[in-house]
């Protein structure tokens, strides 16, 4: 077992994990806990957010509500939502998810069953401390279409490719193409000395501007 902590997150790593323990240590956890998890190859992780990661992860999100609601996008939010694939062997909560162009098709559940509904069609990662576990590959056996991963100094974007199940990064978010990755730092600190109503009250004008200048 190797144990790491900083000030952004806590996280634990155990090896030679079953699929059988995850799948048990996830229904004895439940769901009302602040800990996620990602399992590959019998390794497992668990990680324990902190202010930070938190804080972090709550203020992109309301940028990705903004962006939707200025964009007259509808979104369907599902939080840390445990996706997984048995036959795989892959499993993964991320810090937040999004329906946005399957919404129409989830908006009426809530509970999803990756059996018979899509998968989320964003994935938001923050991992200020660098994961141990890769998660990317996991998402890719899900069928993620695109991830966000913010590391505390830049937002990075992740499209799945249909032809060999990888991810390659990109400069621009195909469901938000008039966002500028390079704001993403810019407005999480602006948010430290401003306050994140002020912060985002300034960014939804930004929208409009791009918007109406289209």
């Amino acid at each position: 077992m190797v144990s790491t902590s900083a000030l952004a997150e806590q996280r634990v790593v155990l090896r030679n994990i079953s699929w059988q323990t995850f799948t048990t240590m996830l229904d004895e956890m439940g769901e009302e806990r602040a800990t996620r998890v990602a399992y590959i190859d019998g390794m497992l992780e668990i990680m324990t957010p902190l202010g930070e990661h938190e804080n972090t992860n709550r203020f992109i999100e309301r940028l990705i509500h903004a962006l939707a609601e200025e964009m007259n996008l509808n979104i369907k939010s599902f939080g840390s939502l445990t996706l997984k694939r048995e036959n795989m062997k892959r499993g993964a909560e991320p810090d937040s998810c999004y329906y946005i162009q399957n919404e129409p098709r989830v908006r009426n559940k809530r509970n999803i069953d990756l059996n018979s509904d899509p998968p989320p069609d964003l994935v938001l990662e923050i991992d200020i401390t660098s994961s141990s576990i890769d998660k990317r590959p996991i998402y890719a056996a899900v069928g993620v279409p695109e991830i966000w991963r913010y590391d505390g100094r830049s937002l990075q974007v992740f499209l799945l490719s249909q032809f060999d199940s990888s991810y390659t990064p990109t400069q621009q978010s195909p469901t938000f193409p008039i966002l500028d990755l390079n704001l993403v730092p810019q407005l999480m600190a602006q948010s430290l000395v401003d306050g994140e109503t002020q912060t985002l009250h300034l960014f939804r004008k930004w929208v409009r501007q791009q918007l109406s200048s289209k």
